[in-house]
């Protein structure tokens, strides 16, 4: 389920990608604007109006979802009160005070180094192997968010059939990692930097919906709320130290080269990490609180 959820994730890059090169081919100059104003005035439409919509359509609660009948309400709701019963409880204070759930934020912010480095730089990355056009651009950058959505979906269900989680996510980080460190070592041989671009993309959102099946599996209630977005909080600070660090590296060596090597650093460092801890927890066969 997390993997079906999450694939929103690289078909978004598959269909943003081409969408994005064509606007800025397309558009440049028109109307007084610049390409990249129309990119983020057309591309923030469909987040506009589907914010609406959410805000209107979208049930609070199992029991205000309208599509679903009585009985069907009374189901799910057993399900989670049964699965809820077999996770440790504890106060919402004491996600803060808790030593795995920062081990879980960390080896999250690691993931989201990966996922940003190669968001904000692909295009970069693609125009350096020697492709100019951006339509072109666009389209190349749909390679490796393509093999990504079979990637999330093998692994994740690979990890389910298993009952395994830490080899399958600490695999798929450290291709990921290799991935990307080859895409520097090929950076000039354009069908050679797509295909490690590729492992590189294809591994680290891999990890994701194995990463995530992680905390919901020993958290319960508040304490899984707190902790779930305090994770989501602290991996995402990536966003920012991402682009940064690969930006910075540009400008000191005139190369994207040295920020990649950081960023795959830190996919195998995550990988790392989550070998480090116990497989019963990790795999959610453990009674654990927040």
């Amino acid at each position: 389920m997390n993997a079906l959820f999450m694939i929103g994730i690289p078909v978004a890059g598959v269909l943003g990608g081409p969408l994005s090169g064509w606007i800025l081919a397309a558009f440049d100059g028109r109307d007084g604007w610049a390409s990249w104003q129309w990119l983020f005035f057309i591309e923030a439409v469909p987040s506009f109006v589907l914010g609406i919509v959410t805000l209107f359509y979208l049930p609070n609660s199992i029991r205000a979802a309208k599509w679903l009948t009585n009985e069907e309400r009374a189901v799910l709701e057993k399900n989670i009160e049964i699965d809820q019963a077999g996770k440790g409880h504890a106060s919402v204070a004491s996600v803060f005070g808790n030593g795995r759930v920062w081990l879980m934020a960390g080896i999250y912010f690691c993931c989201m180094m990966g996922l940003y480095g190669i968001s904000f730089y692909l295009p970069t990355l693609i125009k350096a192997s020697g492709v100019k056009n951006a339509l072109d651009v666009g389209l190349l950058t749909a390679i490796p968010y393509a093999c990504a959505v079979f990637s999330m979906l093998f692994v994740a269900k690979s990890a389910d059939r298993h009952g395994e989680r830490r080899w399958h996510f600490a695999m798929a980080s450290l291709a990921s990692a290799l991935g990307l460190y080859f895409s520097t070592v090929f950076a000039s041989n354009v069908p050679l930097a797509m295909l490690a671009l590729s492992v590189g993309a294809a591994g680290m959102l891999a990890t994701m919906p194995v990463f995530w099946a992680w905390p919901s599996a020993i958290l319960a209630g508040g304490s899984a709320a707190a902790a779930i977005g305090m994770i989501n909080s602290i991996g995402n600070l990536a966003g920012f130290v991402s682009p940064s660090i690969i930006g910075w590296m540009k400008d000191v060596t005139h190369s994207t080269n040295a920020g990649m090597y950081c960023v795959a650093a830190a996919m195998a460092l995550g990988a790392v990490l989550e070998l480090l801890q116990p497989k019963a927890v990790v795999n959610g066969q453990a009674q654990r609180s927040a």
